[in-house]
């Protein structure tokens, strides 16, 4: 395969190193010329590309995941064939394995696996709401990038529940190390295969260990259908009972004592994250990422020094003061009256506003997951920073299905420069709709969410027609900040923001 390496796929993508290969393709990172970023790119080998079910089981993974847009799942940008050899190009994700990160650790720090497994949960759960189901979910599977985030690859085997498999009854696709029962019996296979096979590698990101061995797959794949995963706390007794259930709910060997689905699974691994990472008292870049995106009623379960940690030294700090005050007033109540000379406050920090430019590199409306070329209003995108409240920037108008099954629309801004903002304040006519507000140094691309890097800095559900948002940037310098518009006010098929302000 290496004399490969140095070509050029259909006049566009020029093959650089090999990352990896398998029984029917070879992956390679490549430069996109057109576009002038790096790729990875599946190549079919060239001795089964004449294999008619090997041939449709490679396509139907490209129409299987591009057909899928989230955050924690690796995109897919492109496909073709050259010279007969059919291949699909997805982002480039410079970082490690999850297998990688789990054998140069051994195991994982507890509220940082349950963030990956919420992660992963997430993914599968977008992938399941399309009726795809993975099939082959473990830890090499699953890439970590450098900001830590989990993005699920690999759908291979991947089939849609409506269609005809290309496998006879019998025969057991998917690794052996995380094959559920079902699937090892060669039985019908949905979502809930996916979600028993993340709880095998919660068990491993827990333990550094597999829960099963065997001389060989056959004998590890008997012990998926017979005998039950081993107590994690057995290997790791800081584990909390709460966690150690969602392991032994997911790996049930009875479909009917699974999880249902994966809203049922994510809801527990979110009040686990939230348990684990109170009990720990603290959680670093990921674990405090994912932590911002739990749901309202999940998040007062974490620490506020955790959740927010610039309102819990204020909290500190006004605790002293208070204190100090206390002690100034007892101190001049027991002298004969206060002595000659001076005295004031402190001032507090103050937030400076960071200068928008308006111009369609810097200001703009988003619109990454649109259906056609719908622009999101762009040219009044600059009426958001102009510092006039009487004019205003909308998206567009929406019926019936909220923003047209869409995850978001939105509009981001920036100055000059780079900068660490503490706080964006938004006025809007439109009060009630939710948002998040992102962050990222990559210049935005209109079509790829993903590809444009962007960091969950904050969030509000039911906006209010004044609404500061902290920023968590953790003193890090943002080019561009993101207004992303979840949901649409209530009753409401449009938003318009009138105003966005920056501030450091």
């Amino acid at each position: 395969m290496s004399s490969l390496l140095g070509t050029t796929l259909s006049g566009r993508y020029r093959l650089e190193s090999r990352i990896g290969s398998g029984g029917m393709s070879t992956v390679y990172r490549a430069h996109d010329e057109t576009l002038e970023r790096f790729v990875a790119i599946k190549l079919m080998n060239r001795e089964v590309a004449s294999d008619s079910d090997q041939l449709e089981r490679f396509r139907r993974e490209a129409r299987a995941v591009a057909r899928l847009s989230h955050p924690n799942i690796v995109h897919v940008i492109d496909a073709g064939e050259d010279e007969s050899r059919p291949y699909i190009v997805f982002e480039y994700i410079d970082g490690e394995t999850l297998k990688d990160r789990i054998r140069r650790s051994g195991r994982l720090e507890i509220p940082e696996a349950v963030a990956y497994c919420v992660e992963i949960a997430r993914a599968l759960g977008a992938a399941h709401a399309t009726h795809v189901v993975h099939r082959d979910v473990k830890p090499q599977n699953v890439l970590i990038d450098h900001d830590g985030t989990a993005k699920v690859t690999d759908f291979g085997i991947a089939r849609t529940l409506e269609e005809d498999g290309l496998t006879a009854d019998g025969r057991v696709l998917g690794t052996t190390d995380y094959v559920s029962p079902e699937q090892a019996l060669g039985h019908h296979v949905s979502g809930q295969s996916d979600l028993y096979s993340l709880g095998v590698v919660l068990y491993e990101m827990l333990t550094g260990e597999l829960p099963y061995r065997g001389d060989n797959q056959v004998a590890v794949a008997m012990q998926h259908v017979r005998e039950s995963v081993p107590d994690v706390r057995a290997l790791r007794p800081d584990v909390s009972a709460a966690l150690a259930a969602v392991i032994e709910r997911a790996t049930d060997k009875e479909l009917s004592q699974r999880y249902a689905d994966d809203a049922e699974m994510i809801a527990d691994l979110e009040s686990a994250l939230a348990l684990e990472t109170n009990r720990a008292g603290e959680a670093d870049g990921q674990v405090t990422a994912v932590i911002d995106t739990l749901p309202p009623e999940t998040r007062p379960s974490v620490p506020l020094s955790i959740r927010r940690p610039r309102a819990a030294y204020a909290i500190s700090l006004l605790a002293v003061l208070v204190i100090a005050g206390a002690i100034v007033a007892i101190v001049l109540s027991t002298n004969n009256g206060p002595r000659g000379g001076k005295h004031g406050g402190g001032s507090g920090s103050t937030l400076v506003p960071v200068q928008l430019c308006s111009s369609l590199s810097c200001t703009n409306a988003y619109n990454p997951y649109a259906q056609g070329a719908k622009t999101q209003n762009n040219s009044t995108a600059k009426l958001a920073v102009d510092g006039n409240d009487s004019t205003a920037w909308t998206t567009e108008q929406y019926y019936g299905d909220n923003l047209a099954g869409k995850p978001g629309v939105g509009i981001y801004v920036s100055g000059h420069d780079a900068v660490a903002a503490r706080s964006l304040m938004v006025r809007t006519t439109t009060a009630g709709f939710n948002a998040v507000i992102y962050a990222t140094n990559t210049t935005p691309n209109a079509s790829d969410f993903v590809a444009s890097n962007w960091q969950p800095v904050a969030r509000k559900d039911s906006v209010a027609a004044t609404q500061p948002f902290a920023l968590r940037t953790d003193g890090k310098r943002y080019r561009y900040y993101l207004l992303w518009i979840t949901t649409l006010p209530p009753g409401g098929n449009t938003v318009a923001v009138d105003e966005i302000k920056l501030y450091s």
